[in-house]
């Protein structure tokens, strides 16, 4: 694997040639317009393959798994344009196996809606061991507030992909409640009554387990969210359920704010199988412009929850998006924009902008001008960027990742992250 940053004068031919791959590969892998136009600065990933089948007559991706001892799955992840393909064309050359050898054995999980594109769902679900579906709510009388994610549990299912359900502060209209989080984590008999009903639904949607997103519970109630999270964890392991938990990204136990103080990262760390660091939004819709998830904030959380949680439990948190702000910002008044990954690469390419890299954050950027005349920045990620996230988790020796979120895609990323580890498929 190798990850080139294209120069003044490049081309997709060029490039292909000097490391002796195909144009095709090329653009499909990095999510090239048809004609490949490149931008200054762009970050491609170049995967050579090692081991190639020619699609025969008969064959199957099962047989041809079985004959090269892989699986359907791998196959997948190496050939992402086989997903969805109803059939295989005599001739097709299939990735068997690329030259690069995986540092290590990983699981990945990742958040979607329920209306996410179907055909972005079927593309990521190969390189997910968990699907966590947001957000489930509760009502004032213990019932569960349900998204229609009955299609989307079987597609996952399909692709071995185990099911999480998230729990959430979620009103009926789509809007966020704190006072639900206080009642919830105070009241323990109707908290029981809510853990009853969401096992329940669980069970009736087949899916493994539950993740508990609770952000902003008020500081003084620490100790009782732990309770909750201890008492979640108890009912849900009684009925052969997982419990996933998500945690504020804190630098210390003493870290102070709202986000911060009730989420305790040893006493929840030690009842969850696994938790989920939010190691994003240091870059957000109304701060300022700066990366997501700049690295050196990344490794500092990470650290720390590494003093307090065992390092087989937790998921790297990595964002799936980035922000475009118009300049001058202006706290209070300016909002930056969410744009996806590629699409960032794309509105770059179309601005005729040379995308930049700030080596301390670890992360890329560009600036334009608007058809209104004002300039504006982006901050997002690419190879680069996602390569050094990656490079903790082998580092740290950690469980693995998981992204906030699915809905946008991001091909060049799953190939990149398929070169890198063993991706672990447990269900079923």
């Amino acid at each position: 694997m190798n990850i080139y940053i294209v120069h003044q004068g490049d081309t997709v031919q060029k490039i292909a040639e000097k490391y002796s791959v195909s144009v095709q590969r090329l653009i499909t892998d990095n999510s090239l317009s048809s004609d490949g136009q490149l931008v200054v600065g762009q970050a491609l990933l170049i995967l050579k393959p090692e081991v190639i089948h020619a699609f025969r007559d008969g064959d199957t991706l099962s047989s041809i798994a079985a004959a090269y001892d892989t699986d359907v799955m791998q196959l997948y992840r190496n050939n992402p344009l086989l997903i969805g393909m109803n059939s295989i064309p005599i001739g097709t050359q299939i990735v068997v196996k690329y030259s690069d050898t995986p540092l290590k054995s990983i699981r990945t999980s990742g958040f979607a809606y329920d209306y996410i594109n179907r055909d972005t769902l079927r593309a990521v679900l190969p390189y997910l061991t968990y699907l966590i579906i947001f957000g489930y709510g509760f009502n004032d009388d213990g019932s569960i507030i349900e998204p229609t994610d009955d299609e989307v549990i079987p597609i996952a299912h399909n692709f071995r992909t185990a099911v999480f359900l998230s729990l959430t502060s979620i009103n009926q209209d789509g809007t966020f409640s704190s006072a639900k989080i206080e009642r919830l984590i105070t009241d323990t008999d109707f908290q029981n009554i809510v853990l009853a009903n969401l096992i329940r639904v669980i069970n009736r949607k087949n899916a493994q387990g539950l993740d508990i997103d609770m952000e902003y519970v008020p500081p003084q109630y620490r100790n009782e969210f732990t309770a909750f999270v201890s008492n979640a964890s108890r009912r849900l392991h009684e009925a052969g359920l997982l419990l996933h938990v998500d945690l504020a990204p804190k630098y210390s136990d003493e870290q102070s704010g709202i986000l911060y103080e009730a989420h305790d990262y040893s006493a929840l760390g030690a009842v969850a199988d696994f938790v989920f660091l939010m190691t994003y939004e240091w870059g957000y819709t109304y701060g300022p412009p700066m990366a997501v998830a700049p690295i050196p904030n990344v490794r500092r959380v990470l650290e720390y929850a590494l003093t307090e949680i065992d390092a087989d439990k937790i998921f790297l948190g990595i964002p799936n998006y980035g922000y475009n702000w118009k300049l001058p910002f202006v706290r209070g008044e300016s909002k930056a924009v969410t744009i996806g990954n590629v699409n960032a690469v794309r509105l770059a390419l179309a601005k005729g902008s040379e995308i930049l890299y700030d080596e301390q954050s670890q992360s890329p950027y560009f600036y334009y001008t608007d058809p209104e005349g004002a300039e504006k920045v982006v901050w997002f990620d690419d190879m680069r960027s996602m390569n050094e996230k990656y490079k903790l988790i082998y580092e740290k020796q950690i469980l693995g990742c998981g992204y906030w979120n699915l809905m946008r895609p991001f091909r060049q990323n799953y190939l990149l992250l398929n070169s890198l580890f063993n991706i672990e498929k447990l269900y079923p």
